[in-house]
């Protein structure tokens, strides 16, 4: 489903990707780790054109993504959730999760509706349709949004640190959706420190430092018996 070749990223002199190679099934659980700067967030947006690669190439389907094509190629295959929630806080939740499918997608209002209040019950908050964001925790938002994304109908969805605003007694909330969502037949790439949730939902974990990719495997070989001395380094860290 997404194919990174070659991929390099500056920012100014700042050498963020450094030839990024990266293979991702349809159906698969990707999760992407790594200490802070590593480039994690860069390569997951670089991967809808929410930042244009330097250099190199990214197909999504089989089909290479430039700036002229990428509108239409997210739009019919990509969806993201962010840190932060980018909720339209003057919109109640069901105005913004009907939004985009009735103006990008050409849904009727039903249609829209009907979308909106099956993915609401996927998260837990069909009670919340008609209020209006700023009366929502951190999680509750953040699970708004991961709804906004499935609104879409598309075959893959970018998560980027998820979790990383969220007061810690929240997280699980938003975590608990997306391993459900990981029994589904969704392509879900996931930028994130929660170690749990990547050895539970992963099919595969990458571990990018310094803008590299230098270990990639299932969780079992990942966390039991990673071979690069950085990764056994960040693992002695975080798990105790």
């Amino acid at each position: 489903m997404i194919k990174m070749e070659n991929v390099n990223k500056y920012f100014g002199d700042l050498h963020v990707l450094k030839n990024v190679n990266l293979e991702i099934a349809e159906g698969e659980k990707l999760v992407i780790v790594g200490p802070s700067g590593s480039g994690k967030s860069t390569a997951v947006r670089c991967m809808n054109f929410l930042e244009e690669p330097t250099n190199g190439h990214i197909y999504i389907n089989g089909q290479e993504m430039t700036a002229k094509n990428k509108t239409k190629l997210v739009r019919e295959t990509t969806s993201m959730v962010f840190q932060q929630f980018n909720l339209y806080p003057h919109m109640t939740i069901l105005k913004n999760l009907t939004l985009a499918p009735i103006k990008l997608y050409n849904k009727s209002k039903k249609e829209a509706e009907e979308l909106a209040y099956h993915y609401l019950d996927i998260v837990g908050l069909t009670d919340k349709a008609n209020v209006y964001p700023t009366t929502l925790s951190g999680g509750q938002q953040q699970r708004i949004a991961i709804a906004r994304a499935l609104c879409a109908q598309t075959k893959i969805i970018l998560f980027d640190e998820p979790t990383s605003a969220l007061d810690p007694e929240t997280i699980q909330e938003v975590l608990d959706v997306m391993i459900k969502l990981a029994k589904e037949n969704i392509t879900m790439v996931v930028v994130t420190h929660e170690m749990g949730f990547a050895r539970e939902v992963a099919d595969r974990i990458v571990f990018m430092a310094d803008g590299e990719i230098i270990e990639e495997g299932v969780p079992e070989h990942f966390f039991n018996n990673p071979e690069n001395p950085r990764v056994k380094q960040f693992l002695s860290k975080i798990i105790r």
